[in-house]
């Protein structure tokens, strides 16, 4: 087996670097800045996880056992303001990307703004909100299988819907992008706008992962939340069900938005597991309804 040291920078019992600041280390963390480094580190462990920008993501305080990659390193962008096409790296930051296309003119990105994420971790949940998701833009996406084999795939071979690619399974590497030549002080207006509305509704400053919980769709009609098939917010449920403001330990339901779990500096991932655990029992037992985490778990 090859020496995963001599191939790219490898650091053990390193911190992960996530959004909610709380949670364990990796056993080793492998830092690739090529394609051919990424696939020495599949060859060296299939199991391995991946990590993006650490927005969505907590860690156990246990920490992680398996190697940990981060994809920080594949962060190339290249654009073509004239047809709008925009070829990026899994690596690439996406409030930074949105930040280029918009001052080149490139449309399609600036309805994302305020998301936290790197371009492969949007694509694998396909991030959004409530003016847009990443897969209205996506021609193509770059792939490695578990068994080092690239794949390209089209837009049609991907399985997007609401917070869902079907693209788990993969190690993102890239994508190709397709935006819409557009007027640059029209976008910049247009994220500011999206900005805006996400600093007045969201506690942008505090340590979260953003929603921790998908929005739920109403098997039957409902007097308060509509009829079946609506799509009902997480938040309102959760805020319904009296839990803004509830704390356990270091970890707080935000009183601005009830689908955010903030942090405190310092603190444990096991209270944040276990006051997402309490939301969600809470909420069922007022709603009947069942929560989902967006948030994934490590450890």
């Amino acid at each position: 087996m090859t020496d995963l040291s001599s191939v790219c920078e490898v650091r053990l019992n390193a911190p992960i670097s996530t959004w909610f600041g709380v949670g364990g280390t990796a056993d080793r963390l492998a830092l690739p800045i090529t394609i051919g480094q990424v696939k020495e580190c599949v060859v060296s462990d299939a199991s391995l996880r991946v990590l993006g920008d650490g927005a969505n993501l907590l860690v156990n305080d246990g920490g992680v056992r398996e190697l940990v990659v981060s994809l920080a390193g594949l962060n190339n962008v290249t654009m073509d303001a004239a047809s709008g096409v925009v070829t990026v790296g899994a690596g690439v930051n996406l409030p930074r990307l949105i930040t280029m296309t918009v001052r080149e003119g490139l449309g399609g990105l600036e309805s994302l703004g305020g998301i936290p994420a790197s371009v492969g971790g949007a694509l694998v949940m396909n991030a959004g909100g409530a003016f847009g998701e990443i897969s209205s833009v996506v021609e193509r996406v770059y792939v490695m299988g578990r068994g080092g084999e690239e794949r390209t795939l089209e837009r049609t071979e991907i399985a997007f819907s609401y917070r869902h690619s079907g693209l788990n399974d993969y190690i993102i590497l890239g994508a190709q992008l397709r935006l819409v030549p557009s007027d640059p002080a029209a976008l910049r207006e247009r994220l500011k706008e999206v900005m805006a509305y996400k600093k007045k509704s969201q506690p942008m400053a505090e340590n979260s992962a953003g929603c921790c919980f998908k929005n739920l769709t109403l098997s039957i009609e409902d007097a308060e939340f509509g009829p079946a098939g609506a799509r009902v917010s997480a938040g309102r449920l959760i805020d319904r069900a009296g839990c803004k403001g509830l704390r356990i330990g270091s970890a707080e339901v935000s009183h601005v938005h009830g689908n955010f779990l903030t942090a405190d500096k310092g603190g444990r991932a096991s209270d944040v597991i276990a006051l997402i655990e309490e939301v969600s029992r809470r909420v069922e037992g007022k709603f009947g309804v069942t929560l989902t985490p967006e948030v994934v778990v490590w450890g």
